[in-house]
């Protein structure tokens, strides 16, 4: 045999090796799709790290990939054998895993019943990638780790929220392709596309306005789908699969002025009458103040179609509420 396929079989067994489940105490069951490090994760080490929760259904419960940043926490000792502290003891820094809690371990040793969302389920799934384990030096007193830690971290959120702002513009250039808009571009940065113009008079500060709107990502899901966070419209809001109980759907009251910056700035661009597209960057929607229920991360940029059913002119006495969020998707 030659050793070049000697060399590949032998991958190919440490690969399959790597990805079968294995059994842990607890009723644990666990898979290593990668592993990079001998040195594992220890009681006291800072984690920083991506994870996707699911149900046994494979219904996705929360991601640190929605928000675009991984979550950073200290690393306790275990209450149980099997527990999430038990688990992360198994991994190291450039591991990636996927573990599965047993949730009758966690009721019994809890003395509480299943999670909510998990009370018909066997297990909580976790799929994570372990990017960095903040580790205490031989001696070092817990106060100079600690500071020396959240030095660490602080930088490195900058350099990641940094990072997220740069790229935005090329997320929004990529999505008005995909979309296939011609799009002008107001003071101050909005996209916009004018569908129908409506009336000549346009809403101005203060003003009223009765409003149908849809809004979504720009980002595709792992269906390739932009996802839809929010609307106005009953029926595009069950295709969605929106929860959102007691709702009134229809045109709903908005005063400019009284909602993000960008959404109040869009229902200026037409009249009464008038529908309008517009992609909105993060500096003019949530900044860097995620939205995590409808799937709007850090630094997101949002799209909205929005028609301007009727403005109602004047200062209205009481400013009306942000842009209205629908609660988390039904699974």
């Amino acid at each position: 045999m030659k050793k070049s396929l000697v060399i590949l079989l032998a991958a190919t067994v440490g690969l399959a090796a790597c990805n079968r489940e294995k059994k842990g105490p607890g009723g644990l069951l666990y898979t290593i799709h990668h592993s990079d490090s001998k040195d594992k994760i220890k009681e006291g080490d800072i984690v920083k790290m991506d994870f996707v929760q699911k149900n046994d259904k494979d219904s996705v419960f929360f991601s640190t990939y929605e928000n675009g940043i991984p979550q950073v926490f200290p690393v306790g000792k275990k209450s149980y054998a099997g527990d999430m502290n038990d688990v992360l003891y198994l991994f190291g820094e450039g591991d990636s895993a996927t573990f599965k809690l047993n949730l009758d371990t966690m009721a019994f040793y809890q003395k509480q019943p299943k999670p909510e969302p998990f009370k018909n389920d066997k297990y909580m799934t976790f799929t994570v990638k372990i990017h960095k384990v903040f580790k205490k030096n031989a001696n070092e007193p817990d106060s100079v780790f600690h500071k020396r830690a959240n030095e660490y971290f602080q930088k490195d959120y900058q350099t990641t929220m940094d990072n997220m702002k740069k790229a935005e513009p090329a997320k929004i250039k990529a999505y008005i392709a995909d979309k296939g808009l011609k799009t002008k571009t107001t003071p101050s940065g909005i996209e916009y596309v004018v569908v129908k113009e409506g009336s000549a008079e346009k809403a101005t500060t203060g003003d009223t306005l009765m409003v149908n709107y849809t809004g979504n990502l720009i980002k595709k899901d792992a269906k390739g789908k932009y996802k839809i966070f929010d609307t106005s419209d009953e029926k595009i809001a069950k295709e969605a699969k929106l929860q959102a109980s007691g709702r009134t759907y229809g045109p709903t009251k908005m005063v400019v002025g009284g909602s993000i910056p960008g959404f109040s700035e869009a229902l200026t661009l037409v009249g009464k009458g008038g529908k309008v597209t517009v992609i909105l960057p993060s500096r003019l929607a949530y900044g860097e103040q995620p939205i995590p229920q409808a799937g709007i991360g850090v630094n997101s940029p949002l799209a909205f179609d929005i028609e301007i059913v009727d403005i109602i002119k004047g200062k209205a006495p009481v400013a009306a509420p942000p842009v209205p969020v629908a609660s988390t998707p039904k699974q």
